[in-house]
């Protein structure tokens, strides 16, 4: 998952904590498998990502930008639609280096006219009004409290041109449980990876948006498998799977906070699972469609 703010949403620092026994025990999950070398971090991995951009259907000469763009995976994928201009917008300074590389070895980044890291939250990015064609992100809402969410979305909003798209991929729950089972997933999904979740069922997902102003085009589910040895080869190959489970092996801790976090997400099963949303800012060039999963 990606961070977008420098504190987790219940507002405790990511330092926080106890200090004893192996690093890759404290250590929030998203991070963890980065360092371990995991390079898709989002809920459905690649296939669920391809599809939402299949969706967004980025042009060329478009306006890109990429809320929480981790270690630059779905990068990658945008620069491949040869934008005019892309702008990867984290609070974390420490990931503008690992961005860089991928920008520095893509040929998509070569022939947008401007490429740019910028350290801000996802909820006030300081970039101009209705200066995009196409916002993206994902794997980073659901970290973040509702009123959070609400100012993300806000801030995507202000910054898509009329009649552009906001795209997003985050984990989600069954609709059909008790407030108070949803809470349990919550929690219980929060100790695991050590940082506050908030995944909102499909439909609380859409309302999100919804309310912001946006008319959602597009939604599509797959199994939450972050984690399961087939999804893994599938995201990273086998060479970087391997790779994965090398580090694993060999980190201090890494092995048991991996082992839990996966069980954690099979335990939930069929109550967790992956959504892909796009939404377009209306305009008149562009009226609703009804929303469908492909």
């Amino acid at each position: 998952m990606s961070s977008a703010s420098n504190s987790a949403p219940d507002g405790t620092s990511p330092e926080r904590g106890s200090r004893s026994g192996p690093e890759a025990a404290r250590m929030q999950g998203h991070w963890l498998l980065a360092r371990l070398g995991k390079r898709v971090l989002r809920p459905g991995g690649m296939g669920l990502t391809r599809r939402l951009l299949a969706a967004a259907a980025p042009e060329p000469g478009e306006r890109i930008v990429e809320l929480g763009p981790g270690v630059g995976r779905t990068a990658e994928l945008l620069l491949a639609s040869r934008p005019s201009t892309y702008r990867a917008v984290d609070p974390n300074p420490e990931g503008r280096d690992q961005m860089a590389a991928v920008l520095d070895k893509h040929p998509g980044a070569k022939h947008a006219e401007h490429v740019e890291y910028v350290v801000a939250d996802a909820a006030a990015t300081g970039l101009p009004d209705a200066d995009a064609d196409l916002v993206v992100g994902e794997a980073m809402l659901t970290i973040q409290s509702d009123e959070h969410k609400r100012e993300i979305v806000a801030e995507a909003v202000r910054v898509l041109a009329p009649g552009g798209r906001y795209a997003i991929h985050e984990l989600a729950l069954r609709g059909d449980r008790s407030p108070e089972e949803l809470d349990a997933i919550r929690k219980s999904i929060s100790r695991t990876i050590k940082v506050g979740a908030r995944p909102l069922p499909l439909e609380g997902w859409k309302d999100l948006l919804t309310e912001a102003g946006l008319v959602v085009e597009w939604t599509g589910t797959t199994p939450m498998h972050l984690l399961e040895p087939r999804r893994v080869i599938e995201d990273e190959g086998l060479l970087g799977a391997a790779r994965f489970w090398r580090a694993m092996q060999r980190t201090p801790g890494a092995r048991d906070r991996v082992r839990a976090m996966r069980q954690n997400f099979r335990l939930q099963g069929e109550l967790l699972s992956a959504v892909g949303i796009v939404a377009r800012k209306a305009d008149e060039t562009h009226p609703a469609r009804r929303a469908g999963d492909d």
